[in-house]
């Protein structure tokens, strides 16, 4: 039997585009669908491989280049996440591949977003008020620029549409000044060790957005996903131009064709994708994995991330709620 008609595990969270279960001891299974959103509308037609794509990006970017920056991935192999919960077996379709098991924390409510360019959010803040996350920015900046060093531009957790833009100070406000200050300077130094790497691919990172939690023995842990398309911005170095907007590594092909739809107000429900537009986002996806990664994806081992903990624990009894504060936050970035 399959609780809530999906994995043999209780549901906790279906997000958009990601579903979270509980896992025995304090763990989480968070399964990455191939599910799209635009314009904070779920498309109907999924992105082949995006699930399994984004999951083991994440994974590439702790083993190989982030692998002293605490994190709370445990394991995304198969084989191991079988071995630990062994109620999975036979239910592979629906998480082969795509998964990603996790110690349980308390994220933090804000988003850790950090920019070397100026797009998105930014852009259109800066250019209505002259600012960034409330903060003054010099004049005379174009679209696409890169910034005078990287910025932390923090933001709220919305529960539904797109974060809002704060100030450093909000962080502090919400978290105290030294968190606060730990949480900034853990991810500037990410960003900046992570714009080297994608550099040396001809990739300029853009901007991204980290989420940190807190363990049950207080350490300050990475969460969510790290470095994907879905959170980040990636732009091919040898198409940069400033001054406009950039072909985006990820799903722009979706985002482009609904832009260019006459009569969609952009709210549910969505128009149909056309199978070119769905298999052009899909290219974006796997051509970034394997620039980044030097693998296709079909070819990729997984990494181990060290010994698979005892999870003994009884999964009979469905949690009432999830409260997201608990979990991982599921939301693909727009800003």
């Amino acid at each position: 039997m399959t609780v809530d008609g999906r994995l043999p595990l209780p549901l906790l969270f279906r997000g958009k585009v990601r579903d979270i279960y509980k896992a025995p001891g304090d763990n989480l299974l968070l399964v990455a669908s191939d599910r799209v959103s635009a314009f904070d509308v779920v498309m109907k037609e999924r992105v082949p491989d995006k699930g399994r794509i984004l999951t083991h990006i994440t994974a590439w970017w702790l083993d190989a280049h982030l692998h002293d920056i605490p994190h709370h991935l445990v394991s995304v192999r198969d084989d191991e996440i079988r071995r630990a919960i062994p109620a999975l077996s036979g239910h592979e379709r629906g998480w082969s591949g795509r998964s990603t098991l996790v110690r349980r924390t308390r994220p933090l409510p804000v988003e850790c977003v950090v920019r070397g360019y100026l797009s998105g959010s930014a852009w259109k803040e800066y250019r209505e008020a002259g600012t960034l996350a409330g903060e003054p920015m010099p004049t005379g900046l174009a679209e696409s620029e890169a910034l005078n060093g990287p910025l932390f531009s923090p933001a709220t957790k919305a529960r539904e549409g797109h974060d809002e833009n704060i100030p450093f100070a909000g962080v502090v406000e919400r978290l105290g000044e030294d968190l606060a200050a730990r949480l900034r300077d853990r991810s500037l130094a990410i960003y900046e060790r992570a714009r080297a790497v994608a550099a040396a691919r001809g990739i300029i990172l853009a901007d991204t957005k980290f989420e940190f939690g807190i363990a049950p023995d207080g350490e300050l842990l990475l969460i969510d996903e790290v470095l994907t398309p879905d959170s980040s911005r990636f732009w091919p170095r040898d198409r940069y131009r400033p001054g406009r907007g950039q072909p985006s590594l990820d799903k722009q092909p979706i985002r482009d064709y609904l832009d260019g739809l006459a009569g969609w107000n952009k709210r549910y429900p969505p128009p149909p994708l056309p199978r070119h537009v769905v298999e052009a986002a899909s290219g974006r996806y796997r051509g970034l994995f394997r620039r980044l990664t030097g693998s296709p994806l079909d070819a990729w081992d997984p990494p181990r991330f060290g010994a698979i903990p005892e999870m003994a624990g009884d999964l009979a009894a469905r949690e009432p709620a999830f409260d997201r504060r608990a979990g991982a936050h599921d939301k693909e970035t727009e800003s």
